[in-house]
């Protein structure tokens, strides 16, 4: 069996798909394609179907809230980590999804095991997948209110216990009584 020389994938992605490359940046040996969202999951069966490129595997989705942070395009990023096992290579295609309307199509279509990390990235993020076969909540219960990993999100915490406030922090725990 051949196995094809592996193509650059930046290029082949430009050539394919000229509208749907917005940005790519390179760190420290990573290259990151920056996508548009309408056209996510057209780059993503590009990259899996195509041969020299051939990432047959999504490592992870992550999502990013870059409140108050507006020197990005958008306030929310999805990260999507692919892995070519045939040429062991690593990318990642990224979008960024306005505030007002965080939404894009899911990609269960191209890799099934989105499912659950799309689940978990709704569920704390707030991020709709159209399209997705069962979106719901994963870690939260069904009437949580808001999104718990939103940089806006209000934060809850109980004061530290020590021996100059025990008196007032026992005051507020109904069930610390003597």
């Amino acid at each position: 069996m051949q196995i094809p020389e592996p193509l650059d994938p930046v290029q082949a992605v430009k050539s394919a798909m000229p509208d749907a490359v917005q940005d790519v940046r390179e760190f420290r040996g990573e290259t990151t394609i920056v996508v548009s969202p309408e056209r996510v999951v057209d780059v993503a069966r590009y990259l899996r179907d195509t041969a020299g490129l051939v990432y047959n595997f999504l490592s992870d989705i992550s999502s990013v809230d870059y409140y108050p942070d507006y020197d990005r395009p958008e306030r929310f990023g999805i990260s999507y980590h692919l892995l070519s096992m045939l040429y062991n290579r690593r990318l990642r295609l990224k979008v960024f999804l306005p505030e007002d309307a965080p939404e894009i199509a899911t990609m269960t279509t191209v890799w099934p095991g989105a499912n659950w990390l799309e689940r978990e990235i709704y569920d704390m993020m707030g991020i709709v997948f159209h399209g997705h076969p069962d979106l719901r909540r994963l870690l939260m219960p069904d009437d949580w209110d808001g999104y718990p990993l939103r940089r806006d999100y209000p934060l809850g915490y109980e004061q530290v216990q020590f021996s100059f406030n025990v008196e007032e922090i026992l005051k507020h725990k109904p069930l610390a009584k003597e």
